[in-house]
């Protein structure tokens, strides 16, 4: 077994963003692109010699080729072991476990999340840290100044090991253990939830449907669902993963799975429906008649956590990133525990999961979680769904009713305006954030602006800060918009904007979304114009 060393001109391009590394599949396919990666994580993080990593992806194109990469690099490096999803398959939500479980050193998790797979589409590369978090900004700076700086990469040249066998081989010194993708997770699954409450709902003839979008949650999600729960065989649809998602976009929310929610809406809809992503760390939840938004979720299941074994204790406090609507907050304050508003990216959570102040995280992109592992996990928030369900004997229109009439009910959406020439957009929030010093005092259309700023964080556990993370526009009503360019796209910029009104009164809690924002969004146009700005009449999704 021959150790090559090959140098490396270093890319300038090989910045991480809000979670690892995104570019086009081809661009991962120039000669050292992948490599110089890999390099610079072991080499930015201490070296590899004598450490043991988990390494596995989310099934798309170039994921097998990726992971063979890796485990012949770790090799080279001196690692001591590498624990492989069977066919290089792990969800992101299963490593972090991972991880987790057998205490070591990190993982690198290929993955795009939720973006397109196929050569012509996305890829992506990161790592995650020794308490299964993803690495935070000190760790993927320093990733990012040896990716770019001229070096070199070491490699094993030598055939493949077989990832499809389970058990462990040799690759010179180092140990390739190939495990089961899904069983830890599930036995994860099976502890924090009342399996046998969720089996006799289901016997009772409870129907549901979860779209895996052909992506990596269907193994993990026919396994619990189908044959640990007892849910009807055809559950679980797009079960297969596959290299390209099968031709479609595998983020789950109303635009892109939409066969899901026109069964979910029209006549004899399942009880309950769900989707995953591609690396099954989001979800969309929907009921009968009923789409649940994200904010919404976190709020329900904060509410009513305790129903689950796994947190029958109570939850020590709620996080959500700044763009979540604020419907947690009000849970958090009538459970007396803390609540804690955080950049978008998960790892921003990390700290407060690690120091047990915070139990229950979420992101109004489709991502919740909890301290269980620390990634969001988008079929353990489908089961908590389920397990409050069966408990509660509610449907979810009559959960979230009830939530609203308690709490009140939080008006939101999402309105993302894709593929936005960069230098625009970059001028465009530029603009708007020279302009926030003088908005407070000032009414557009018709809402008086309360509060303007940038915001910036400093972490409660660690003191690091984190600045420009997201504009916020307060109105003196109560309602707000926010506006961020995405971290997660790789082609052009992605304009995010947020929009928020509070409505207390269960008179008014039941208007369609985008008519009780329509007042918001007039304002949002006057203040940023970005219609007047880029020429797009409409966002390109509405979440």
């Amino acid at each position: 077994m021959q150790t090559a060393t090959h140098a490396t001109p270093g890319f300038a391009d090989q910045k991480p963003g809000t979670s690892g590394l995104r570019k086009k599949t081809r661009v991962f396919l120039t000669p050292k692109y992948l490599e110089t990666f890999v390099q610079a994580i072991f080499d930015a993080t201490g070296g590899a010699a004598g450490r043991t990593y988990v390494v596995g992806g989310d099934g798309r194109y170039f994921n097998d080729r990726a992971v063979h990469v890796i485990v012949r690099m770790a090799a080279a490096n001196g690692a001591a072991r590498v624990i492989v999803g069977q066919g290089g398959i792990l969800s992101t939500p299963a490593a972090s476990h991972l991880i987790r479980l057998r205490g070591t050193d990190g993982g690198i998790i290929l993955s795009a999340s939720h973006n397109p797979g196929g050569i012509d589409e996305d890829f992506g590369i990161k790592f995650n840290m020794p308490n299964g978090g993803p690495a935070p900004e000190a760790v993927t700076e320093a990733i990012f100044a040896r990716a770019k700086a001229a070096g070199d990469y070491k490699v094993v040249e030598t055939g493949d090991v077989d990832l499809n066998a389970l058990g462990e081989t040799m690759l010179g010194q180092m140990v390739v253990e190939v495990v089961d993708p899904v069983a830890d997770y599930a036995t994860l699954m099976e502890s924090l939830f009342d399996f046998a409450a969720i089996r006799a709902m289901f016997a009772g003839g409870f129907r549901m449907r979860f779209d895996a979008m052909h992506a990596v949650t269907g193994p993990y999600a026919t396994e619990i669902l189908e044959r640990r729960l007892g849910a009807a065989p055809g559950t679980v649809i797009n079960e297969v993963p596959l290299p390209d998602f099968g031709g479609g976009h595998p983020d789950p929310n109303p635009t892109w799975a939409r066969a899901l929610m026109e069964e979910m809406m029209g006549a004899g809809a399942p009880d309950f429906g769900a989707a995953s992503d591609g690396d099954g760390d989001r979800n969309m939840i929907v009921g009968a008649g009923c789409y649940v938004s994200p904010s919404d979720s976190l709020a329900v299941l904060a509410e009513h956590a305790t129903v689950a074994p796994g947190y029958a204790g109570g939850l020590k406090g709620i996080a959500r990133s700044m763009p979540t609507s604020g419907a947690a907050d009000r849970v958090a304050e009538a459970l007396g525990i803390p609540a804690f508003e955080t950049p978008t990216g998960w790892k921003f959570f990390g700290n407060l999961l690690d120091a047990g102040r915070a139990t229950i995280c979420g992101e109004e992109s489709f991502g919740t979680g909890s301290d269980h592992v620390r990634e969001k996990d988008g079929l353990w928030a489908v089961l908590l769904w389920l397990n409050i369900l069966a408990s509660t004997g509610k449907s979810v229109s009559q959960l979230l009713a009830d939530h609203w009439a308690r709490f009140g009910r939080t008006y939101y959406s999402r309105h993302d305006y894709e593929a936005v020439d960069k230098a625009l957009a970059d001028t465009l929030v530029a603009d708007l954030r020279a302009a926030l010093p003088g908005l407070p005092g000032q009414t557009f259309a018709g809402r008086a602006v309360a509060s303007a700023d940038d915001f910036a964080y400093t972490d409660p556990v660690d003191g690091s800060t984190s600045a420009q993370q997201g504009i916020r526009i307060g109105f003196e009503d109560g309602s707000r918009l926010v506006l961020r360019l995405s971290g997660t796209g790789t082609e052009g910029a992605t304009l995010r904007l947020y929009l928020e009104r509070y409505e207390p009164d269960p008179a008014k809690q039941a208007e369609e979304v985008q008519d009780a924002l329509a007042p918001v969004i007039e304002a949002a146009e006057a203040i940023i114009g970005i219609t007047a700005r880029t020429g797009r009449p409409t966002p390109d999704v509405i979440t």
